[in-house]
């Protein structure tokens, strides 16, 4: 029997589906699903069309969420872009919005990220590296100058101090002149996978949740149109999932937010047409578009049947998806060109309504301008040229499609039963469930690279020994971190501090008493306080998580 992780989610309920490659068994998914050598009608025998299928547009939504889909309109094509200054950043933006991208997506740096401003100690050397530095609304408004918000679809990437980042945009587009009832967007806004995967997180989970909770009770109220959460599994198969893992863990982190919005008072269709996901999609076309299909389908079902959900539109599963990074290789990097397009043209027969496509040079720095053009063009052949869009979810009733769907249904309801047996998903992150399951699937995946189980072109097989290709990189200027100071520096010589500090006060008085603090990160933001003394606030009532060592 096999050891892979995934196994011991499906084993039982499956039937032993999963099992780890061996020399004598390479016919595996990237997840390690045995592959059969040919799928018959025996292996979807038990699949009823208007239970598990349905029409597109139709409950349960396995085939897509509209009638009409990519006919009726495109997928939202964005790329993820951010790095140096908000005024560097603002070329960047401009430059994709007149070559035809659709959506703005927004890179945060570390710094702001974990919650700190570009002068503090900590983010020395930090600064305007992986993303745009932010730490003021003075900062945001630069990032989006020229660029009427009114008008564009913003997604921000950004989770422990995402509420405060999101009050700066809000105050940034009013200040424009926008009405925040018509801002559109996504604020990922997913700590929970924080503390599972990527580890940005500041604050304890409980106070964390709280955060969220907080701006979706905003948006359901204030800002009807804009997503207040992107619940993500992007970053859990980053980290090392499976496939299934994934789909399982990221599943259960979106019933932990309805649990906790309901909990907060919330009726569930109130918010629940708001919510919105964020998958990765990796190199195993079958298994990913699978993947996507199952999700809708589970969504669909424990929305309505298990939540009460009565609003259709509250079944929907909406998702982003982006390409997978960490298939990415510094060796021969013009093969990521392949890689993204067949991960893109999976993310389309899957039914996603946003995507973002990497670049070929992702794995040795930030995306160059002629790497991005090259990635959104990616999208837009695969809109215009080669038919994808013209017909919805052509690969149902495939006999392999189909129980590759069936199967990732089920091996994620074993993994929903598993973590109700460890109490929930803040007890099972506490203890450590989700980061183990995720380090062993790690570990059979890179044992399969290093015995050559699993090939990647150009690294272990088919390697150039005399590669020496040049592409030109983009590097960031030391003079960011310099630039940021200087600006900080003026902004609190001009700011009025007193309003700054009553601000600030108001936030830990609405954090003890429990209040929604949107409105009074509103205040402060306008007051022109920085992202760091109103994180710096929140510590104060708060304070701030050290994760247990777990073995």
């Amino acid at each position: 029997m096999s050891d892979h992780p995934a196994a011991r989610s499906g084993r039982d309920l499956l039937g032993g589906l999963y099992r780890r490659p061996d020399d004598s068994n390479r016919h595996v998914t990237v997840s390690g699903q045995e592959i059969p050598l040919v799928a018959t009608p025996a292996d979807v025998a038990d699949l009823d069309y208007a239970r598990d299928l349905g029409d597109p547009g139709q409950y349960p939504y396995t085939r897509g969420i509209h009638a009409d889909m990519y006919r009726g309109k495109l997928w939202t094509m964005r790329q993820f872009a951010g790095f140096g200054t908000a005024e560097q950043t603002n070329e960047r933006y401009r430059f994709l919005l007149a070559r035809g991208q659709t959506g703005l997506s927004v890179a945060f740096d570390l710094p702001t990220l974990m919650g700190r401003d570009s002068d503090d100690p900590w983010s020395a050397g930090e600064v305007g590296k992986c993303g745009v530095a932010i730490s003021s609304l003075e900062d945001m408004e630069t990032l989006f100058a020229g660029i009427p918000l009114a008008d564009v679809s913003t997604s921000m990437t950004i989770n422990s101090p995402a509420a405060i980042i999101w009050a700066m945009y809000i105050a940034a587009a009013e200040n424009q002149g926008a009405d925040r009832a018509k801002l559109r967007g996504t604020l990922q806004n997913d700590i929970l996978k924080e503390f599972i995967a990527q580890k940005e997180f500041i604050f304890p989970p409980v106070p964390s949740l709280k955060l969220v909770v907080d701006t979706i009770e905003f948006a359901s109220r204030e800002m009807p149109l804009f997503n207040p959460i992107s619940i993500s599994g992007y970053h859990i198969r980053e980290a090392g999932s499976t496939a299934v893992q994934e789909l399982a863990f990221t599943l259960a982190d979106g019933f932990a937010y309805v649990d906790a919005a309901i909990a907060a008072g919330l009726d569930v269709d109130e918010f629940a047409p708001r919510l919105s996901f964020f998958f990765n999609s990796h190199l195993d076309l079958f298994e990913e578009i699978a993947k996507f299909r199952a999700a809708r389908r589970i969504w669909a079902r424990h929305l309505r049947e298990r939540y009460g959900a009565r609003n259709p539109r509250s079944w929907l599963l909406r998702f982003h998806t982006q390409t997978a990074g960490c298939s990415l290789t510094a060796q021969q990097p013009q093969l990521n060109v392949v890689r993204t397009a067949y991960q893109a043209l999976a993310g389309v027969l899957g039914g996603t309504q946003s995507l973002h496509t990497n670049s070929l040079d992702e794995a040795l720095a930030l995306p160059s301008e002629e790497a991005v053009e090259i990635a959104l063009r990616t999208q837009q052949i695969l809109a215009h040229e080669i038919g994808v869009a013209s017909t919805i979810d052509p690969l149902a009733g495939s006999y392999f499609v189909e129980k590759l769907t069936t199967e990732m249904e089920a091996g994620a309801e074993a993994y929903f039963a598993r973590i109700a047996e460890v109490g929930g998903v803040i007890p099972a992150l506490e203890e450590g469930f989700f980061q183990r399951e995720i380090a062993d699937a790690a570990h059979w995946y890179q044992q399969a690279l290093e015995r050559k189980q699993r090939v990647v072109v150009g690294v272990n097989e088919y390697v150039n020994p005399d590669e020496k290709q040049q592409i030109p990189l983009l590097r960031i200027d030391k003079d960011v971190a310099r630039s940021q100071e200087r600006k900080l520096a003026a902004l609190r010589a001009r700011r009025d501090e007193a309003a700054v500090r009553a601000a600030l006060g108001q936030i830990e008085t609405a954090a003890r008493d429990g209040a929604n603090l949107m409105p009074r990160f509103l205040d402060a933001v306008r007051a022109y306080a920085t992202l760091g003394e109103i994180v710096g606030a929140l510590k104060a009532v708060y304070g701030e998580y050290t994760e247990p060592i777990i073995i």
